[in-house]
């Protein structure tokens, strides 16, 4: 198949990297740095101890140079896509699928419902992801499969990339039909040798995902702590759990359930160890921090089901600051505290 990664860092740079090695033809955007390496050596994945290239692909950061594709991985954080999309017409024939591996809640949340949500929110734009509804209008929502990216991975050094843990990439159709084409991408993914199941209600699984990353992220940056010191200092886990409670009333407003307990996704994260989540490493890396599709789109959703979430807001409000300082300054903080 033909299969375009777009952002192929630490997520898409993994999926690339496996596709490319299971035999597909694999195209990566990406840039500046890590982008001149993946065109001089290739992409690097280091997983279980062992090293696997990639350099039989094409890289560029210019989406216009590639043609139509079979398989568009929308690999890009949620607040770098809007300066791309006008470029996205280039990959799409007319079956081109596009898999999203966005953190958070998607700009498609509230299109092609499936039949757990209420139907009075059909088609409601997420401002705080897609101000203005721009995806929404340029991206035709039927192309759009859902996907969770559940593993941890770092960009080790330009061009190469690390996998920490995890292979668990679940898809699932927006409206949640079992069809021809979600199970295709869901053997492709199993081919390359990832766990991918096809799921019924792909939103559910959003929130599952999400619970970790709007608490765990956002206290992270702040904090500079990894997943275990977070989980196993109790002020910091109590926090979370509180974040979790707020945010699991707003799921389930909107039709969503939990298929684990609150305490065992704590749990789960804690297992991970010592990883620095993804907006950690963009705090030490002086880059924007996604707090949008992780935090903002859920304080939207709060106020569309009328629910008092008053320790997401404050937690958001710390992380916009901490965001708002590393532009301002630009700065990075690597490394701190000693």
């Amino acid at each position: 198949m033909k299969i375009c990664v777009v952002g192929a860092g630490a997520i898409g740079g993994f999926l690339g990297v496996r596709l490319a090695h299971a035999g597909h033809a694999v195209s990566l955007i990406a840039r500046g740095p890590h982008l001149a390496a993946i065109q001089s050596n290739g992409l690097k994945l280091i997983q279980d101890g062992e090293e696997r290239v990639a350099d039989n692909v094409v890289a560029t950061s210019d989406i216009s140079e590639l043609n139509a594709q079979d398989v568009v991985i929308m690999a890009l954080k949620a607040h770098q896509i809007a300066a791309i999309v006008d470029q996205l017409p280039h990959l799409f024939g007319e079956d081109t699928v596009m898999v999203t591996v966005q953190n958070g809640i998607p700009w498609w949340y509230f299109q092609n419902l499936n039949q757990n949500m209420d139907r009075k929110y059909a088609n409601r734009i997420v401002e705080t992801v897609d101000p203005g509804g721009v995806l929404k209008s340029a991206i035709d929502a039927r192309r759009i499969l859902g996907c969770i990216a559940y593993p941890a991975m770092v960009i080790a050094e330009p061009g190469v990339i690390r996998h920490i843990e995890g292979v668990r990439f679940p898809v699932g159709e927006l409206d949640g039909a079992d069809s021809v084409r979600v199970n295709r991408v869901s053997e492709m993914f199993i081919d390359a040798g990832f766990k991918s199941p096809v799921l019924p209600d792909i939103r559910s699984e959003i929130w599952l995902k999400l619970w970790g990353n709007l608490s765990f992220n956002p206290i992270s940056a702040v904090t500079h702590a990894t997943l275990e010191a977070i989980c196993q200092y109790s002020l910091t886990r109590e926090l979370a759990a509180t974040m979790m409670r707020e945010a699991q009333i707003v799921a389930e407003k909107l039709g969503a359930s939990f298929r684990v307990t609150l305490e065992r996704r704590i749990e789960g994260a804690e297992k991970v160890g010592k990883h620095k989540t993804s907006m950690l490493q963009d705090v030490e890396a002086g880059k924007p921090l996604e707090i949008d599709g992780m935090l903002g789109a859920v304080i939207e959703l709060a106020e569309m089901t009328a629910t008092d979430v008053p320790a997401l807001k404050s937690i958001y409000a710390c992380v916009c600051l901490l965001n708002k300082t590393i532009a301002d300054e630009q700065v990075s903080i690597k490394g701190w505290p000693r």
